[in-house]
């Protein structure tokens, strides 16, 4: 695949993601799964799968399907993560979450048909082979399931005025964000048959990816304001939850993202491969602003 533009993912992804989903017409049901896709974002998950399977030489039509499935799993886990049984947050990319913009009942709802709609857009994908449709549920439903985000999740909520290390911290987000985000290298690096070296760079560069991000995402939550994060700042003090800030500090979260940053790009340096897209990637997402 040819090095495209970084302004051409977001806006072809979209219309991925269009043709995927049932027409909004036809019933409020179906309204509100485009609500819960279509009302913002920023694609940063479909866009690491395609500048990853740019770095590896891989087609759009090959990663059309797990670019699709992976934004679909992640819209709906900001759906049920909204809910007032979870983070019980009013706004969501700068609008009203979908159980406020419906009901909770339909959020819920929406939310399951997006994450089953995930796997039929693989189980249709024919730029993949059988054994590839198998391989990328697997591992789908490993990074986003029992032992995947949703185990993160339920982490997550139990992280309540308790006491927390940094390493427990770690975990917790290595499961609830770091998970799909790994998912986003393993899917184009299945495809491409890497050695087992190039593949343990490759993931262990997007496991301190994924660190990095949760922990910008908690400096954002207490330098920002909700304007600027299109989301309710500072829910996580008010929730009562452990965040890395609050654990050990900002300064020192600015410290470990600074390290997280360095040795993500090193292991970027190991590979065998032009990655500059995934650098420029990676400096976006550690000097993200939203």
């Amino acid at each position: 695949m040819k090095t495209m533009n970084l302004k051409f993912y977001p806006d072809h992804i979209n219309a991925v993601l269009l043709a995927s989903l049932p027409e909004a017409h036809q019933h409020i049901f179906h309204k509100a799964m485009h609500y819960c896709v279509f009302n913002g974002g920023k694609r940063l998950r479909p866009l690491f799968i395609y500048l990853t399977g740019e770095v590896l030489g891989l087609s759009l039509a090959q990663l059309d399907p797990l670019a699709c499935a992976i934004e679909l799993i992640h819209c709906y886990s900001l759906v049920h993560d909204d809910l007032p049984a979870m983070d019980n947050a009013p706004l969501r990319r700068g609008k009203p979450s979908c159980h406020k913009k419906y009901d909770e009942a339909t959020a819920i709802l929406a939310g399951d048909a997006l994450f089953t709609l995930a796997f039929e857009v693989i189980a249709r994908a024919e730029a993949l082979t059988d054994t590839q449709k198998i391989k990328t549920i697997q591992i789908l439903t490993a990074c986003s399931g029992a032992q995947g985000m949703v185990k993160g999740q339920i982490l997550d909520l139990q992280n309540t005025n308790i006491s927390l290390s940094p390493e427990s911290l770690m975990e917790l987000y290595s499961l609830k964000t770091g998970q799909l985000l790994m998912a986003c290298v393993k899917l184009p690096a299945l495809i491409k048959n890497l050695s087992s070296e190039e593949e343990n760079n490759l993931f262990e560069f997007a496991r301190h990816l994924g660190l990095g991000y949760q922990i910008q995402d908690d400096l954002l939550d207490i330098e920002s304001d909700t304007s600027q994060l299109g989301k309710t700042a500072g829910i996580d003090q008010k929730n009562l939850k452990k965040t890395f800030p609050m654990v050990i500090g900002i300064l020192e979260s600015k410290q470990k993202l600074q390290e997280l940053q360095t040795r993500a790009l090193h292991c970027l340096n190991t590979l065998p491969f032009d990655t500059r897209p995934l650098k420029h990637f990676t400096h976006c997402i550690f000097n993200r602003k939203t």
